[in-house]
């Protein structure tokens, strides 16, 4: 050992870390550059926003939802000028509006709250890089340079506070991998408190357990999850129902929406597609993926690694939801990697998010009549909505392949069973729907 692991451990084993953190912290500055020109002005004309490509809810929601005199959850404004997003992030934006209230000015103020919202994001964007790169172990950690600097990453990181949920579920994984199930858990509670899609995670980890036997883990962890997620929401449940609910109601009510292929089946009028209820359409969709995604964990000739049903999980979620944003692959990005870190694939897919991204103003800039001649027509904008879809099933297919056929898995290649797996690690299976052939 050199006389730096010796006296300073801790510091020898962080050192590895250090370039993927500059890298990540490269990336923050990048999406903070990619939406100066908007910063400057342009938030207040939507022509500019659209048109320079540098549109975020940060900025506008601090007006709309009256941050600079209501508290989130307690606003006696109107139900549909509530805040729309779980306690945790709802708590975020009421420290960050409490801090920035002094400046006087609302404009002052609420530029200030973007920029230090984009400085909270993008510290959860240098974490969730080194988190993810501790969950991907020695052998595969600069894969986390994906996450680091994709370009979908640069281009969507602040447009919403998604980055807060990919920190903690990246945590989640991590301490699930160390064997630390309280710690999981918690961090997992919070996760599902701040943006609904972690919740998917809840049925990775089951199966993986029925098909292990593996039981006081998952439910420690289940039961730290349900303990942290009541710990934040009890008290808004309590003394600001009405509030609280805000973000149950309005992901029941609402319609389906920009990114969702639902919307484009609406828009053809298909039969059966084009007129049921999309709520119901999404819903029994994603049942039957997840179904699917059951049948093959407990099927395959080998325990599958947890980030690869993960990622299956929260592919089939995004893909049959009645929204899909262009901040939502920030949720996926270090999801997909772990599951198959295959440069070919993802860039395809980042390929597509990208044309999306743009695809989305553009095609918001055809709505106007005094703008159209600015923007794209449905076509043009549908491709870049199937391409994302078609992109992902993609790599769902790649890792449905490597699971039926472990051989093909990079990851297990290099002697690795599941480096995100904890307690599933090298375990043997005890329940499965068709012999080993392990």
């Amino acid at each position: 050992m050199t006389g730096l692991q010796v006296r300073f451990p801790l510091a020898a084993r962080a050192v590895p870390y250090l370039p993927l953190g500059l890298f990540a912290a490269l990336g923050a500055v990048l999406a903070y550059l990619w939406k100066l020109p908007c910063r400057s002005g342009g938030w207040n004309n939507t022509i500019e926003t659209y048109t320079n490509f540098c549109y975020t809810d940060i900025y506008p929601l601090y007006f709309d939802r009256q941050l600079a005199t209501q508290n989130p959850y307690f606003a006696d404004v109107p139900f549909d000028k509530q805040v729309e997003y779980p306690v945790v992030l709802g708590e975020v934006m009421q420290v960050i509006s409490w801090v920035v209230r002094p400046l006087g000015d609302v404009v002052r103020q609420a530029t200030a709250f973007y920029d230090i919202t984009v400085i909270l994001l993008g510290l959860c964007l240098v974490a969730g890089v080194l988190l993810m790169a501790a969950v991907a172990g020695p052998t595969r950690r600069w894969d986390a340079l994906w996450y680091a600097v994709a370009p979908a990453v640069i281009l969507a990181a602040y447009i919403n506070w998604d980055l807060v949920a990919g920190a903690l579920s990246m945590g989640m994984l991590l301490a699930w991998a160390r064997n630390r199930h309280l710690l999981a858990g918690v961090l997992l509670g919070l996760a599902i408190a701040t943006k609904f899609y972690p919740l998917m995670f809840v049925g990775a980890l089951f199966l993986l357990t029925l098909r292990t036997a593996r039981w006081r883990p998952f439910l420690v962890a289940m039961a730290s999850a349900a303990a942290a997620w009541l710990a934040v929401n009890l008290p808004f449940m309590i003394l600001a129902w009405e509030g609280w609910r805000r973000f149950y109601a309005f992901s029941e009510e609402r319609g389906v929406d920009w990114g969702s292929p639902w919307r484009y089946f609406h828009l053809q009028d298909w039969p059966i597609l084009g007129s049921m209820d999309v709520s119901l359409l999404g819903m029994g969709s994603l049942a039957l993926l997840c179904l699917g995604i059951a049948l093959l964990t407990l099927m395959a000739p080998r325990r599958p690694r947890l980030a690869q049903i993960c990622f299956l999980a929260l592919a089939a979620f995004m893909m049959t939801n009645k929204v899909w944003s262009p901040q939502f692959v920030l949720w996926l990005v270090p999801f997909a990697v772990l599951a198959r870190p295959n440069w070919k694939p993802l860039a395809l897919w980042q390929l597509a998010e990208v044309w999306y991204f743009f695809a989305i103003w553009l095609y918001l800039l055809s709505q106007d009549p005094a703008t159209e001649h600015l923007g794209i027509g449905d076509g043009t904008y549908h491709t870049a909505v199937w391409g994302r879809v078609i992109t992902i099933v993609i790599m769902m297919a790649f890792v449905v392949r490597d699971i039926l056929r472990p051989d093909h898995d990079v990851v297990r290649q290099a002697g690795v069973d599941d480096q995100a797996g904890g307690v599933f690690d090298h375990a043997p299976d005890r329940f499965t729907l068709v012999p080993s052939t392990r």
